[in-house]
């Protein structure tokens, strides 16, 4: 049976600009998969707006519905793993970048992408996660994996007031580590304290905008979770100490690295690069137990900025992009 539904839709006009508007779409238009999703929430990652850009590089065809990630329940499953009316999530894949995503009532993919909604988490408090929150406890996993912990020093968050950085210093100050928020917003401090930072410095501290970047510079942090990339990570990695270990995750700033090797061959720092799109399944099912569970903030409910439902997401896209937010954007989009 057939069902018509409202979706946020990309679209490229005659002159080649680029649109989003809500459409009604129908069911039989979603692409195919085993497992069809009623969404009740999605969230505002960076590359949702670079999805609605006309130079985002990340529709390839239009029209197009964004939207990284989502929760909601199924409604029908061609797999036997999932149940009609069970509460799941989606993030990574090609969600949202190869195949429809999650800016919309509905939603189909395949079932290999689909995770079981975990205990302790309702399908909003998995979306004020989301993507970016998703990515930031995969760098704590990675981070840990490699031997760091709370008792080794500083653990640097740059980004701070990002998705990713936001989620960040929630996970670590559930974990009890000592975090320095870096962010260029100054009015962000009470919230980036709120979240647990124990500091928070500029982001000039962490990159003054010099040309030449130092190979090496003073040993300040043991770690550090890094969603900006470019120049400000080559002058992060000159500041690690040593056997210290940096999770990058982003390009903010760019995807040139403009470093050299000494940081790596003299202080035996390393670069754990962090892809939450085509993690395993298996890890992926068990950051979200996680994330339900022992790394679960109490404050959860602070990393969101607002709440808002389809139709305000042109606007809510645009501010993404331009920085112009500060924590999650939860997207509302069933009743």
């Amino acid at each position: 049976m057939t069902q018509s539904f409202q979706a946020l839709v990309v679209d490229q006009t005659q002159d080649g600009e680029v649109q989003a508007e809500v459409r009604s779409l129908e069911t039989g238009s979603l692409p195919a998969g085993e497992v069809l999703i009623r969404v009740a929430y999605s969230s505002i990652n960076y590359k949702d707006g670079l999805a609605a850009r006309k130079d985002g590089n990340i529709v390839k065809a239009y029209p197009f519905v964004p939207g990284i990630d989502c929760s909601g329940t199924v409604v029908s499953s061609e797999d036997n793993r999932f149940r009609e009316g069970q509460a799941v999530l989606v993030t990574g894949y090609g969600f949202g970048v190869s195949q429809f995503g999650g800016f919309s009532e509905y939603a189909r993919v395949p079932a290999d992408w689909v995770v079981p909604l975990p205990d302790g988490l309702t399908p909003r408090e998995a979306m004020i996660y989301g993507t970016a929150g998703f990515t930031a406890a995969l760098s704590l996993h990675r981070l840990e994996q490699n031997g760091v912990t709370p008792d080794q020093g500083k653990v640097l968050v740059t980004g701070a007031t990002g998705g990713v950085g936001g989620a960040a210093i929630a996970l670590l100050g559930k974990r009890g580590y000592h975090i320095v928020a870096s962010s260029g917003k100054a009015e962000a401090h009470d919230y980036l304290k709120a979240l647990g930072a124990a500091e928070v410095i500029s982001r000039d501290e962490v990159y003054d905008g010099a040309e030449s970047i130092r190979p090496l510079g003073k040993q300040l942090w043991q770690a550090a979770i890094d969603p900006v990339g470019g120049k400000p990570l080559a002058s992060l990695l000159s500041q690690v100490a040593y056997n210290g270990s940096v999770a990058v995750s982003g390009l903010t700033a760019g995807t040139k690295l403009p470093t050299t090797v000494l940081p790596f061959i003299l202080r035996g720092v390393s670069l754990l690069g962090i892809d939450s799109v085509f993690c395993p399944y298996e890890t992926r099912v068990a950051i979200w137990k996680r994330l339900g569970s022992d790394w679960k903030p109490e404050r959860l409910e602070q990393l969101v900025e607002r709440e808002i439902r389809l139709a305000d997401l042109p606007n809510a896209l645009e501010d993404i992009l331009a920085a112009r937010s500060q924590g999650r954007t939860l997207v509302r989009v069933a009743d």
